[in-house]
């Protein structure tokens, strides 16, 4: 069983991988001073609550944006799981695809492994949007070369802006405002308008903007914890795939042991 871990930099995700279906997954809030140690304890026990023993895990694959979070997973990986783990982005686990953009190596591992997945999914012309601590919408030819995106805020950095910056206004909860009116009546109301809609309309005006650029029929995947906020509210999605990233971070594990 492969063991996927994708650092982020809100949080970083254990995902438990079998022949290709995610078993089991669990996040912790992203902090580089976390020892091993610390994340030995924490993950044995829920592998216990879950029913898998750590010896299960044949396997180990990173994805990390935090590279001072690395080095503790490294060691978690080599005293708990009994192995070198392997890097996503570094030999042997290459990405495998084109990326056309002026500066190649700034694109972030977590964004290649969840093109990776969206391209081996789905066929065509492919905008990923992935919703994280920043919300990325990347472009993915039919032949499977990044082609360059956008980077935006996410909605919770947007929201702590907000909040931070303006002393008077309360700290409100990120979900769909009742009703479709854009016209509030109250504070709270006018914030939940604000951060919600607000976001709807960068969306829909960004894929728009990406789709015209393009001038070829473009399929749109939404992923990342927040994506389904925004589902019954917007149809600029065809599908969302909630687990692109550990799926690619599993498909590049397999791919290097093929190719080994």
């Amino acid at each position: 069983m492969l063991l996927a871990i994708d650092a982020g930099n809100t949080n970083v995700v254990f995902a438990l991988v079998e022949r290709g279906t995610i078993k089991a997954r669990w996040r912790i809030a992203t902090d580089p001073r976390r020892t091993a140690d610390e994340y030995a304890v924490w993950l044995s026990q829920l592998l216990t609550l879950e029913g898998y023993d750590r010896q299960a895990v044949t396997g180990v694959i990173i994805a990390t944006v935090v590279p001072r979070a690395l080095h503790n997973l490294q060691v978690l990986a080599r005293k708990y799981f009994g192995g070198e783990p392997l890097i996503a982005g570094e030999p042997p686990v290459e990405w495998g695809m084109a990326l056309d953009v002026d500066e190649p190596r700034s694109v972030g591992a977590d964004r290649a492994v969840t093109m990776i997945a969206a391209h081996k999914l789905h066929a065509g012309d492919l905008i990923v949007i992935d919703f994280g601590t920043a919300t990325t919408f990347d472009l993915v030819d039919y032949s499977g070369a990044y082609k360059g995106g956008i980077i935006a805020p996410g909605i919770n950095l947007s929201l702590d802006a907000l909040v931070t910056a303006a002393a008077k206004l309360p700290r409100i909860a990120i979900e769909a405002p009742d009703g479709t009116s854009v016209i509030g009546r109250d504070t709270v109301s006018q914030m939940h308008i604000g951060i919600y809609w607000g976001y709807v309309a960068m969306i829909e005006g960004l894929v728009a903007r990406m789709k015209a650029e393009v001038g070829r029929p473009v399929k749109v995947i939404a992923t990342g914890g927040l994506a389904t906020l925004f589902e019954k509210q917007t149809r600029v999605f065809d599908v969302i795939e909630a687990d692109l990233t550990i799926q690619g971070l599993a498909m590049l594990y397999d791919r290097a042991h093929i190719e080994a």
